[in-house]
């Protein structure tokens, strides 16, 4: 069986026609959403998948319907052929039904890796660069030399721990994480 997803990302965008596509398709049955794809939540997608079943295809008029980022698209598609379900995209003309959309759904996969693999490298140098300049990577400290200093001196006092971090400007626990408690006793 047919099942057909339309999206448009608002309110005042009109789906039908999405739906006539889908319908001119043959899918017997058209779920919609009226949302933006970056939203986490997509009931009328939800509802497809969960009536799909093995052998059952799932239609979208455009890929960009199920989403704008190509390792998200390969991990849904990936996740439909793991149910024994195949994939169309009517404008895209791509069909995982056939053995040529299958090979270009493994192209992509492949080329989407290689990105991944590319970002993590040119991460990893970038890091090293950063590293040999001296830099280091996190949240900039919060206890400097000289708070490390007063804290030291506050507490040997007699200055309550947490009166000190309220000085500071830290809490008890980041305090502590720079004098250890029996240091400052």
């Amino acid at each position: 069986m047919l099942i057909g997803y339309a999206r448009v990302s608002t309110q005042d965008q009109i789906l039908d026609l999405q739906i006539e596509a889908l319908k001119k398709a043959g899918c017997k049955k058209v779920f919609d959403d009226k949302i933006s794809d970056s939203r986490a939540e997509q009931p009328g997608l939800a509802k497809a998948l969960e009536m799909l079943r093995e052998g059952d295809t799932l239609v979208v008029w455009k890929l960009d319907r199920l989403g704008r980022s190509v390792k998200n698209l390969l991990d849904f598609v990936t996740g439909l052929s793991m149910q024994k379900v195949q994939f169309k995209s009517l404008s895209d003309a791509i069909d995982t039904g056939t053995p040529s959309g299958r090979f270009f759904f493994h192209v992509m996969a492949s080329l989407a890796e290689m990105e991944r693999e590319l970002t993590v490298e040119r991460t990893r140098a970038g890091l090293e660069v950063a590293r040999r300049l001296g830099r280091t990577g996190g949240r900039k400290r919060q206890m400097t030399d000289s708070k490390i200093e007063s804290a030291k001196k506050l507490l040997a006092n007699g200055v309550p721990p947490r009166d000190v971090a309220k000085n500071l400007g830290v809490s008890v626990p980041t305090l502590y994480r720079w004098i250890p408690a029996s240091a400052a006793a």
